[in-house]
């Protein structure tokens, strides 16, 4: 799949979501939103929402948008058909919501006890080429029970899930994964940590350098990033790095805008969703 941008392609409103599956006002759901032209992306805003009464009522608001969320669409295709689960992906995600999270942990790990070292998890086919953690993980991060908590509530939205479910197909929600994205211009260089004592100057100085990056254009997207004063200074004064994920999530999504399928390649599985620009960045 080629990565550069198909210049004037779809421009309209986009989003990047950071998601978490227990919102506070201390660690909420991030939302950026912005408006690509076709060659650049100008970030409007940025909302917190401290809980999911206030996320969901915007998912469900009328709306025109493309939206990357970094949280997991799918589980992988081999852990399902071992554990006997539904391989149609409306069904199959019908059945996780209804488990608890102790019932899914359980499961997950009885799984993972039962296989080898070195491959215990099973992986989906888009977690090689993003380089990304198994969506059944349940710690470290917690992306299984994001998913849990987050896809439930495009469902019943009524958002359009290329490849996955059909819905209003003015509000298109794709999967996002900044640390894609970060990778790309860092290299292993970390710029975020929710622990304070590893909010260091070394982390601050890559925020800022990957700040600048997006600014010039400086990834393998091409897309280039539009933000004020304030706005550039608050993204990097996130040690957490909430704010910046956020941002991430919002130009894949504005690269996705481009691409056919919004950049879900022809042989992705259908049950187990794909991430956006795997494979490209």
């Amino acid at each position: 799949m080629n990565a550069a941008p198909q210049f004037g392609a779809c421009p309209g409103p986009v989003a990047g979501i950071d998601f978490t599956s227990r919102p506070t006002k201390r660690k909420p759901i991030v939302v950026a939103l912005g408006r690509f032209d076709g060659q650049s992306v100008r970030l409007e805003t940025i909302q917190l929402h401290t809980g999911f009464d206030e996320f969901t009522a915007w998912l469900h608001a009328p709306g025109d948008w493309v939206a990357a969320f970094d949280l997991p669409f799918g589980l992988p295709r081999e852990l399902i058909e071992t554990l006997g689960w539904p391989t149609d992906w409306l069904p199959l995600m019908r059945h996780y919501a209804a488990l608890s999270r102790e019932q899914i942990r359980d499961t997950f790990a009885a799984f993972c006890n039962a296989r080898p070292v070195g491959s215990k998890f099973a992986h989906r086919g888009c977690d090689g080429p993003a380089a990304s953690s198994p969506s059944m993980k349940w710690v470290n991060p917690p992306v299984a029970f994001m998913m849990h908590a987050g896809v439930p509530l495009l469902i019943d939205a009524g958002v359009h899930l290329p490849g996955l479910h059909g819905g209003d197909a003015r509000r298109v929600a794709i999967e996002g994964y900044p640390g894609l994205l970060a990778r790309a211009v860092l290299g292993n260089r970390s710029y975020k940590s929710d622990d304070k004592a590893k909010q260091t100057p070394e982390r601050l100085i890559a925020r800022k350098d990957l700040v600048d990056a997006l600014e010039q254009g400086r990834t393998p997207l091409g897309l280039r990033l539009r933000l004020s004063h304030a706005q550039r200074d608050a993204l990097v004064a996130d040690a957490s790095g909430d704010r910046l994920d956020a941002v991430l999530c919002l130009l894949q999504a504005a690269w996705a805008r481009t691409q056919p399928d919004h950049g879900r390649p022809a042989g992705a599985d259908t049950l187990e969703g794909w991430i956006v620009t795997a494979g490209v960045v």
